[in-house]
């Protein structure tokens, strides 16, 4: 999601925490989970890059049959 979006879902109960899947309750935590989020845009030229294409180098990538 947008670093935008971050507090917005953290104020209205929704945001997740990445590792366990629980649901956020410390403002720092959500705090950190943004600053992350805006790194990633950062990065990526400033439009969002979800976690499975960060971390898979051939997601949005077709292979060929044979490999």
């Amino acid at each position: 999601m947008p670093s935008s979006e971050v507090m917005k879902k953290f104020k209205a109960g929704k945001l997740k925490s990445g590792g366990s899947g629980d649901t956020v309750e410390n403002p720092k935590q959500a705090i950190a989970i943004m600053l992350s989020e805006k790194r990633n845009e950062a990065e990526h030229g400033g439009h969002y890059v979800s976690g499975g294409e960060r971390h898979n180098p051939l997601s949005g990538k077709r292979r060929k049959r044979g490999e």
